[in-house]
């Protein structure tokens, strides 16, 4: 029995901050027909220009991954399409009233959420897959950065960091089939070196950052001072650090959260390839510019296997 593309059953909204730019506005779900893909629109701009959620389209993964077209972009995409691919979804306008998706707490788990209330609805079309027929390698061995993607008949993933430090050292991450998704991947959140988050305050970044975004790895010794300084910026009660290394702004999910959001990462880096993937993928020590030149390395290698096919007929 073949399995049918889906899309939700009816419209959604979600309001929130973006992260980086601090703007305020809402994203809102809503139905697509078959073999339309992932889309936004933006209705902020005149005309509402559309653009696809595509590999083609990244034109950033600086702090994130950012999609653009005609100048037109629309940044921090990563968290609300590993949601979709995660939920199964294969067809959906997604309209926003601003440039950047709400960043709500740093995870997948309101647009999971979102999803859910919308239902989701079996469409009159064959799901396409991208079957992966041979072992693709994507390495940087400078950087210890390698992914790697070898023919499975279901979709799976391992995740491997390492942050050389005491507080964030070695963790490991699986998901071995994307059902379960919602359940051990969705709710773990982005996470941030002290340092890295008085770089970006600095250098006027996450305008609209929140403690309660991220969490945050405290690698340094800190006095109470500087901590105290940091509450005050973020219009938070006092903080300290707690001794697995973070903020006591808020408490883990899972041992491993880091290396289970950087999964969640790839899930919506690589869902860009337009298609869900049969395949297994280890990737270790990933992010977004490794994930989505990953991506451009697989569709384009795709794209050359069905070239020959073609033309050996």
């Amino acid at each position: 029995m073949s399995e049918k593309q889906k899309t939700i059953s009816k419209s959604v909204s979600i309001s929130g901050q973006g992260l980086h730019t601090g703007t305020q506005g809402i994203m809102t779900f809503r139905p697509a027909p078959a073999y339309h893909g992932i889309k936004f629109r933006r209705t902020d701009i005149e005309g509402q220009p559309i653009i696809e959620a595509h590999i083609n389209n990244v034109v950033s993964t600086e702090r994130g991954t950012t999609i653009g077209l005609n100048g037109t972009k629309i940044y921090t995409i990563e968290h609300v399409m590993a949601a979709i691919s995660g939920m199964g979804i294969d067809n959906l306008l997604i309209e926003l009233d601003m440039e950047e998706i709400p960043i709500k707490d740093g995870s997948s788990k309101y647009f999971v959420e979102a999803i859910e209330k919308a239902g989701r609805t079996e469409q009159d079309a064959e799901k396409e897959y991208i079957e992966i027929e041979e072992t693709v390698v994507f390495e940087i061995p400078e950087k210890k950065v390698k992914i790697e993607i070898v023919p499975a008949d279901e979709f799976s993933v391992t995740v491997l960091i390492d942050f050389d430090s005491r507080v964030l050292g070695e963790q490991i991450a699986r998901l071995t089939k994307i059902e379960d998704f919602k359940l051990k991947i969705a709710s773990c959140r982005t996470f941030v070196f002290l340092h890295e988050l008085e770089f970006l305050l600095k250098n006027n970044l996450i305008k609209g950052g929140d403690l309660n975004n991220a969490i945050v790895f405290v690698n340094r010794k800190v006095s109470q001072e500087e901590l105290d300084r940091l509450a005050d910026l973020f219009n938070k009660p006092r903080v300290k650090v707690k001794k697995e290394g973070i903020l006591n702004n808020l408490e883990l999910y899972f041992e491993n959260e880091p290396a289970r959001h950087k999964l969640l990462d790839v899930i919506g880096d690589l869902s860009l390839l337009g298609k869900p993937i049969k395949g297994h993928i280890t990737a270790y020590r990933p992010g977004h510019s490794v994930n989505t030149q990953f991506a451009k390395i697989i569709h384009n290698h795709q794209y050359k296997l069905e070239y020959d096919k073609r033309t050996a007929i």
